[in-house]
């Protein structure tokens, strides 16, 4: 009997095997794992590929012996004199294990991060919000029982249109919001409503000072409101910005409610608050915040990275404004003992007032690596592949050593050139980098081509 049961467990086994391989097949050719069309990258930076959800995997290290320090300064000193990166350079290697530091060249100088600024928000919101939390879209009732409210929470990925199933992480629908929204009203009785939004959730400007002007004409950021839709854009995937987010949003929600049979009243917008106490009819909810951080830095999203430094604000007690999200963002790093060298300005790191040294990037970088950390560890998995997914797509061919064994973090703006993130070694040490350049001659691709050889010396 015993010899019969052990059998059908083994036989048991070999079936969910064969079943996990299968659905596994199935979801790589039904396109399930992965977004069906390339979302623009928000900033200044090479449009990025798709997202792989199941791509490739670094290899497993961290207990290798640590890499001579002899050839690694040889290398990576001879690497940095590539004139493609100018006179202003900084690099740091660190060992991810002990946080020691096994290379600096201008290490502990403050240069213009560009989007790696996005590892330190997403590291502050992993930290504080805690990588399940959700952004809620809502709706609830106004002064009067004919009125309703459109509140928003802060989700630059709600979209206007119902979601791909393919699509990962699957936003929040306005469409479903609407339907919900309809459904609740006909149940008490209501078919007409007079409609307004409440967008203060967000306090200040919408753009920062420090920002270039083109940044919201040429299409790197929407201005930043607490309601929107589509990430602020013109149509879903198109790269244009509409110039009022909140009230585009509040139209696209009037219309829907008009096609789930609701007759709204009012014909223009109306900017209002909701009391604390306002009784809520619908609601829909973003992504947690694991994925969310995962989609800023894979795709490198201006959009979500600014609302993610709000988001952070709020729950540490400042105003959701750029300057609450800088300060409640630096509070979060002093608590994880990661703030010293880091000096920032916004969430996405368009602003050039940024400065973060290279040892600092390195180091937070180890931080969210850490087993210790586990809760940031969607800052890793979120940092795209060379050669494979996000930012990082286009670049690294298949004969480089490093094709497939970096994870990291790509920064551009005009004389902006950076990457940070981590690799294994070849003899299997798990190391972090952070490579740095802000006064990059003209020449689209020739820095970013040197910053990669950096990388690949330290695998090699």
């Amino acid at each position: 009997m015993m010899r019969r049961d052990r059998w059908v467990a083994v036989v048991t086994l070999v079936m969910l095997q064969l079943f996990v391989v299968a659905a596994g097949a199935h979801l790589l050719v039904s396109g399930t794992l992965t977004e069906k069309a390339p979302e623009p990258v928000a900033s200044p930076e090479p449009p990025p590929v798709p997202v792989v959800t199941a791509g490739p995997v670094l290899a497993a290290g961290g207990n290798g012996p640590l890499p001579p320090k002899g050839t690694l300064t040889r290398r990576l000193t001879e690497a940095l004199g590539d004139p493609a990166l100018g006179e202003s350079v900084g690099a740091a290697v660190v060992d991810a294990e002990s946080g020691t530091l096994l290379f600096g060249s201008g290490q502990d100088t403050g240069i213009t991060p560009a989007s790696t600024t996005k590892l330190v928000t997403s590291v502050a919101a992993l930290a504080s919000l805690g990588a399940d939390s959700r952004l809620a879209t809502r709706v609830v009732r106004g002064s009067s029982p004919s009125s309703i409210i459109l509140v928003g929470g802060g989700d630059p990925t709600l979209t206007r249109a119902t979601p791909d199933s393919s699509l990962y992480p699957r936003p929040a629908s306005l469409a479903t919001l609407a339907s919900r929204t309809a459904k609740a009203l006909k149940a008490a009785g209501t078919t007409k409503v007079s409609v307004g939004y409440d967008d203060g959730l967000y306090t200040g400007p919408r753009t920062a000072a420090s920002w270039k002007p083109g940044y919201v004409p040429e299409g790197s950021v929407a201005p930043v409101t607490a309601l929107m839709v589509d990430s602020g854009k013109v149509a879903p995937g198109d790269r244009q910005r509409v110039a009022d987010p909140s009230t585009t949003a509040y139209a696209a929600f009037a219309s829907l409610l008009r096609k789930n049979g609701i007759t709204v009243a009012n014909k223009a917008a109306r900017r209002t608050r909701a009391i604390v106490s306002a009784e809520e009819i619908a609601r829909v909810e973003s992504a947690p915040v694991y994925t969310l951080v995962e989609r800023a830095l894979t795709l490198s999203d201006n959009d979500l990275s600014e609302a993610l430094a709000r988001q952070v604000a709020l729950k540490e007690g400042q105003p959701a404004s750029f300057d609450g999200g800088a300060a409640a963002v630096l509070a979060v790093l002093t608590r994880l003992k990661a703030a010293d060298g880091v000096r920032v300005f916004d969430g996405s790191g368009l602003s050039p007032k940024n400065r973060i040294t290279p040892a600092a990037l390195a180091r937070l970088v180890a931080v969210a690596a850490s087993p210790a950390n586990p809760h940031l560890h969607p800052v890793i998995s979120g940092m795209p592949v060379a050669g494979f997914s996000g930012t990082l797509g286009h670049r690294f061919g298949k004969s480089d050593s490093a094709y497939g064994l970096v994870r990291a973090k790509t920064g551009t703006l005009d004389g902006v050139s950076t990457l940070a993130g981590l690799t294994t070694t070849k003899d299997g040490r798990l190391v972090t980098f952070a490579f740095m350049a802000d006064d990059v001659p003209a020449g689209w691709g020739k820095a970013e081509a040197a910053l990669d050889r950096l990388a690949a010396s330290v695998v090699s």
